[in-house]
């Protein structure tokens, strides 16, 4: 008499269950341990191209962006100064009025109107004069800042501004990742049409 997998043996106890380990396991446990395989491979060449593209590359921005504040800093104090410079106010030149009337009376005196104009003998205030080192400081400040305006200006117009996910993550990450997702969807298909024995 053959036995099914639900008859009873003689005892009258129920045969045990077919072992975990059985061919259809199989399949899974080599599946999910090539899954395994292929998640660590991809999370270690991530890391690897963090390691070794992105952190470079943004130390490298940090220490440029330093060095412009350094640049800005030390421009911004040399014009404060050569302001202060050229700001000096002059000394001013007390008015000196000399009064000189000298009266003669010869004849007799005529009650003709005397049209006084007022006119002013005080000595013009002095200009302001720059040192030439002031004024060569002066002109090498405004070439220079000619000079980073038109930088600028041409640094803003050759490309785009470096913002969004594929820029942080980078375009191989995301090739791989999308890859690796197609190949998921196509090994649980094969899995799911495959016959289970």
């Amino acid at each position: 008499m053959s036995e099914s997998p639900n008859s009873f043996d003689l005892n009258g106890t129920e045969a045990p269950p077919p072992s975990p380990s059985g061919p259809d396991n199989r399949g899974f446990i080599l599946v999910a341990s090539i899954l395994v395989g292929v998640f660590l491979i991809a999370a270690l060449g991530m890391a690897a191209y963090v390691l070794g593209v992105v952190l470079p590359k943004n130390r490298a921005q940090s220490t440029q962006a330093a060095q412009i504040n350094f640049a800005n800093t030390a421009t911004v104090s040399a014009l404060t100064q050569a302001a202060t410079l050229a700001v000096k106010s002059p000394t001013p030149v007390p008015p000196t009025v000399t009064l000189t009337s000298t009266v003669t009376i010869t004849q007799k005196p005529t009650f003709t109107p005397v049209i006084a104009i007022a006119t002013s003998t005080q000595a013009p205030l002095m200009e302001n004069t720059l040192d030439p080192r002031t004024a060569t400081v002066s002109a090498l400040l405004t070439q220079a800042a000619e000079a980073k305006q038109t930088g600028t200006s041409l640094a803003t117009a050759t490309g785009l501004p470096k913002t969004g996910f594929a820029e942080d993550v980078g375009f191989p990450s995301l090739l791989g990742l999308a890859v690796l997702l197609i190949a998921v969807i196509f090994l649980v298909r094969r899995l799911r049409a495959s016959p289970s024995a």
